[in-house]
């Protein structure tokens, strides 16, 4: 399989509540010696990865806030690679309140063709909630910015589960988002990730989570509706139009090889992750000093391995293909999670047919717990139990 090239820009407007990428806010920083030290490390790094890639995606933070002069010497070079090794997919991440006809013109010249809004909600009071700071009349602002500028791929990011939201207000954004023809629309439940300050409130009582089944129906009235305008679930949180699907997350998904470059980015290659350091100063002087920016180095092989392919693989609708799976790994999934597949399917949940195996449509609902449980079986060990890479969107 054919690598992705991600490459993270910590830098945003201000920090949502809910986020646990590493981000921080943008002010009155300088950037230039940050984009120095990515491109740095990107031209001593950039060999490692089987050529050529498949795909970029340079996420956040938010790219597009960067200074026009910033923007234009990181994506030059991220164009040379993107002509260079004819890349199929160039995606940037955008918030719609920081994109213009400038930074749209820099970037479909520098060869970027799919762009990803972080658009959440339409109604302010939840954005509010989710510390955006965007308003909801600039998504079809920029999502027309970015069509005019040439841009023919666009994915909408949005949230739901959201305390407060009622299934009205979800449709309401589905229907808005759908009227703007997008070719992708991903949909994320919202989550209480440690270490944040959405997660801070929920411990001091300030706020209480959606009833989980009230979030069940948001979930299953996405999947009707968006299905009903020509949307193709293709995995758990994510629909697209025949033939969009996102080409980066599916290596993601497929547990294929990718190169991460920025601070705190992730690397998959050759069977090891690696992780950069998850502070920009520390970056900064390891890559200007010649050390290497990551901290964490694992070798996945074995059980270990497999554990985490059928994670990652069981998220996409197809879900596991049982003898690439086996080849991949070099483990057979029947047998290694011969236990809970037997009790699972007995659920219905999962079923195992056409040499796939797959979650129902009432096993979506339950992902996390078929996923938990698959990776706490006796035969895999605790190492695969790590934290995923950044998934973009």
């Amino acid at each position: 399989m054919q690598p992705g090239l991600y490459v993270h820009i910590p830098y945003c407007q201000k920090k949502c509540g809910y986020c646990d990428f590493y981000s921080v806010p943008l002010g009155d920083r300088s950037v230039s010696s940050l984009i120095r030290a990515i491109l740095h490390e990107l031209d001593h790094r950039h060999q490692d990865a089987p050529r050529p890639f498949r795909t970029i995606f340079v996420g956040g933070g938010t790219p597009t806030i960067l200074p026009l002069d910033d923007l234009r010497q990181l994506f030059q070079r991220l164009g040379e690679i993107a002509r260079q090794d004819q890349v199929a997919e160039f995606s940037c991440e955008a918030n719609p309140a920081t994109v213009d006809e400038q930074n749209i013109a820099l970037l479909v010249q520098c060869g970027v063709n799919r762009l990803s809004f972080g658009v959440q909600s339409y109604h302010q009071v939840e954005l509010d909630f989710l510390d955006r700071l965007h308003h909801p009349d600039d998504v079809p602002r920029s999502v027309k910015l970015a069509r005019t500028g040439g841009i023919n791929n666009i994915n909408l990011d949005l949230i739901f589960g959201v305390p407060g939201q009622t299934l009205s207000s979800w449709q309401d954004t589905l229907r808005r988002t759908i009227d703007l023809h997008p070719e992708h629309i991903s949909c994320y439940g919202l989550t209480y990730e440690t270490g944040t300050a959405l997660t801070a409130r929920l411990q001091l009582g300030q706020i209480e989570p959606m009833d989980e089944d009230l979030e069940a129906d948001l979930y299953l009235a996405t999947i009707e509706l968006l299905q009903a305008h020509g949307y193709e679930q293709y995995e758990i949180s994510n629909f697209a139009l025949p033939g969009r699907q996102c080409e980066h997350n599916l290596i993601y998904w497929s547990n294929g090889p990718y190169l991460g470059i920025g601070p705190s980015a992730s690397s998959y290659l050759g069977g090891y992750r690696f992780k950069n350091v998850p502070h920009i100063g520390t970056y900064i002087g390891d890559v200007e000093n010649g050390r290497r920016p990551w901290r964490e180095e694992e070798r996945l092989s074995g059980s270990a391995l497999a554990g985490e392919t059928a994670m990652m693989q069981l998220r996409l609708n197809q879900g596991i293909h049982i003898s690439s799976f086996t080849k991949q790994v070099g483990v057979d999934p029947l047998q290694l999670f011969h236990e809970p597949l037997e009790r699972f399917t007995r659920d219905c949940w999962l079923e195992i047919s056409g040499g796939y195996i797959r979650l129902t449509s009432s096993g979506r609902l339950v992902a996390n717990r078929i996923i938990s449980e698959l990776l706490s079986c006796e035969s895999t060990p605790s190492a695969v139990r790590t934290s995923l890479p950044l998934i973009s969107h």
